[in-house]
């Protein structure tokens, strides 16, 4: 995995830049299984499975190559406890709660204008 490497300038924080490291970390993040994900973990910790039982609909493949993702730019943390069979445990980090604030102002968006999105699109599917 090829990333970005932060050079300091202010192009580094600019979206409209297709080269742009916040580009690259939105782009991660904005996707409908990390998003989900991260409302899913700001209920607390839950373990693969605990997870995926929440996420309805991600397979095991996604949900662990979204996770990885979330780990490696800092929003998750992953524990491994040493038991056998290894018992590992999935959490929002500090920047993983801040973000979460984000999807909940998403979700509570979708929720208030879900009858006007349906309407708009049987109109437009006539």
């Amino acid at each position: 995995m090829v990333t970005k490497q932060l050079n300091g300038s202010r192009d580094d924080a600019d979206l409209r830049r297709a080269d742009s490291l916040a580009r690259e970390i939105f782009s991660d993040v904005a996707n409908k299984w990390a998003l989900l994900i991260i409302e899913a973990l700001g209920e607390g910790t839950l373990r693969f499975t605990e997870l995926r039982n929440e996420v309805e609909g991600v397979s095991h493949k996604m949900l662990t190559q979204n996770l990885r993702m979330l780990e490696r730019n800092g929003l998750v943390d992953r524990v491994v406890h040493p038991t056998v069979p290894p018992r590992v445990e999935y959490s929002l980090t500090e920047p993983g709660q801040a973000l979460r604030k984000t999807v909940d102002v998403m979700c509570d968006w979708t929720h208030r204008h879900l009858r006007h999105i349906e309407v708009s699109r049987q109109r437009f599917d006539a």
